[in-house]
């Protein structure tokens, strides 16, 4: 089975290998400041998601630090490209010119290609919405706005307090796409109380919209130390997915999406130190090797 990896994508689009490299932007998450809550999406780690992002300083500080650790496992004499990555917390939650000035200095570096910004599709203002445009049309480089959904079933976005609903998520994707922005959907496979038809109505949902979704992120549950998930799952432990079920869903679910969409992920990793269930998920080598052989006999 054929289907389009980030990999593959990006050395059609730019002719090379391309690195991520992950930077943070300072913001919260109105799930974490009070706003709609506190303590974040239940799933959700202290690190919200930037777990291995670089420390808080300077964007080109932190794009030199970055570029620096990756740039140590790769051959010398070679110019290396690179998408900046604001991964932690909700990048789009805070004063516009601001988060604006950041992304600029970002796009500015003649290394980076492209800018990936990790947010929720409640917290993209329309002045937003027009910098990113303006931004995109200014540098030339695509600017990425990836949108956790995680499941598109309400009775799930209640349990691991998203915080909006569905119409929400079709509004700004609507006005994302418009505005002629790449967006790229998140997506967690695992949770206890989903069938496999729920997981995979979510994707159908995805492989559905139009104008046709850019990019998807499969993620593994990972159930972490210091979330409301792993309290309960050390009180009592449920049912967390084997490789092999995982292998299996992730094939149903590539063979669901349009030839377009780019894969920008098909597990994930949980920080070791806070992993507590699937251990499996922390071998990453054997995963790929496993997620990688069913693909290629489905």
């Amino acid at each position: 089975m054929n289907y389009l990896s980030l990999s593959d994508y990006l050395k059609q689009t730019y002719g090379q290998k391309v690195y991520k490299i992950s930077l943070q932007s300072g913001c919260t998450c109105p799930n974490r400041d009070g706003t709609l809550s506190v303590g974040g999406c239940i799933f959700c780690s202290e690190g919200g998601s930037g777990d291995f992002a670089t420390p808080l300083l300077p964007v080109k500080e932190q794009i030199d630090i970055a570029i620096k650790k990756v740039e140590q496992k790769l051959p010398a004499g070679k110019e290396h490209k690179f998408i900046a990555y604001f991964q932690s917390y909700t990048n789009t939650y805070g004063d516009t010119a601001k988060l604006r000035a950041l992304y600029e200095e970002a796009l500015s570096d003649d290394r980076v290609v492209a800018l990936s910004i990790g947010t929720r599709p409640d917290c993209i203002k329309d002045d937003m919405l027009e910098a990113l445009k303006n931004l995109q049309t200014k540098y030339g480089k695509k600017i990425w706005v990836e949108l956790g959904l995680q499941s598109i079933h309400e009775s799930t976005a209640k349990r691991i307090n998203r915080g909006y609903p569905l119409p929400v998520f079709e509004d700004t994707y609507r006005k994302l796409k418009e505005a002629g922005l790449t967006v790229i959907v998140h997506v967690i496979l695992g949770f206890p109380w989903e069938t496999e038809t729920d997981m995979l109505e979510t994707i159908r949902y995805l492989s559905s919209l139009s104008p046709v979704l850019d990019g998807i992120k499969l993620q593994l549950l990972h159930v972490l130390k210091g979330t409301r998930l792993g309290e309960d799952y050390l009180h009592e432990p449920f049912h967390v997915m084997e490789l092999q079920e995982y292998c299996d869903l992730v094939v149903k679910c590539l063979k669901l999406l349009p030839k377009e969409t780019v894969v920008h992920r098909i597990t994930g990793d949980g920080p070791k130190k806070l992993l507590l269930a699937p251990l499996w998920s922390g071998d990453k080598k054997k995963v790929l090797n496993t997620l990688n052989r069913a693909i290629k006999l489905s």
